[in-house]
């Protein structure tokens, strides 16, 4: 699985509808899931969600209360009494003498958020906490990166040039190889391009950091890293179906309030 995300999106056979959160020239970072462009904190967008776990207050969660936190079958996990382990407890953060309570892990939006304690009087949540550099951008991540903790990175743009080091080449070897064509290799610590030693490159596309809004399940520039401009198809303009995979087509299955609306949010 994390062998497909890397090599994500140099095939173009598959489209994605992701955000544009960093354009050329840009640097970005993300610090405990706060992003910043050019050290700046960007706008938290309504639509954004993070996996939480939930502690009720002894009452199970219905499908009624899924669906008006808008969570699908799909996204939810309920963690029930005998699978509370005290280990798994103190990773979420929640005190020991508390197990037993329905606990529950799915991904929410901030207004999610504030209907939950109107469902739950008393509940408890906590932000999943951030996971391992695995299969994060670059290949062999070495810089301590992780999904929610992030850079700070300089994204390519065309015709600007920068320097080609040890500690950096494996953020910028794969738009160098396998987007602008060249070869690269590494001996004895120098840099080779063309089989020419390379101490600078100066690029010859733009490229865009994208990231999906779903942040905690979402396969997007954390992971692929740069997406070139030519792998870009378009811009999204309306939705012109929504559909709800929980419900059947005729029995609430389209989301009517969604439908023929805007993509710009």
């Amino acid at each position: 699985m994390i062998k497909k995300i890397i090599e994500r999106p140099v095939d173009r056979r598959e489209n994605y509808v992701k955000r544009c959160v960093g354009i050329p020239g840009d640097t970005l970072q993300i610090i405990d899931n706060q992003l910043f462009v050019n050290h700046q904190p960007q706008e938290k967008i309504d639509g954004i969600q993070l996996n939480y776990f939930v502690q009720t207050n002894g009452t199970a969660f219905t499908n009624d209360d899924f669906e008006a936190l808008g969570v699908s079958k799909d996204d939810r996990v309920m963690i029930a009494a005998e699978q509370q382990s005290d280990q798994l407890l103190m990773h979420i953060g929640i005190p020991l003498q508390e197990k037993g309570k329905p606990i529950y892990h799915m991904p929410l939006t901030k207004a999610a958020l504030t209907k939950l304690s109107a469902i739950s009087d008393g509940c408890k949540v906590y932000t999943e906490k951030d996971i391992s550099g695995d299969g994060i951008y670059p290949l062999g991540n070495n810089y301590g990166w992780t999904r929610d903790n992030f850079g700070p990175i300089w994204i390519p743009k065309k015709g600007e040039t920068i320097e080609l080091r040890i500690d950096n080449i494996n953020i910028y070897e794969k738009p160098i190889r396998n987007y602008e064509k060249n070869t690269l290799t590494i001996k004895d610590s120098i840099i080779y391009i063309n089989g020419k030693v390379a101490k600078e490159y100066t690029f010859t596309m733009n490229y865009y950091w994208m990231m999906g809004d779903n942040r905690h399940n979402s396969a997007d520039s954390r992971y692929w890293g740069f997406v070139p401009e030519d792998h870009i198809v378009g811009q999204p303009v309306f939705v012109w179906l929504s559909l709800d995979k929980d419900k059947s087509l005729f029995n609430g299955g389209i989301r009517w309030k969604r439908f023929l609306r805007s993509a710009k949010k």
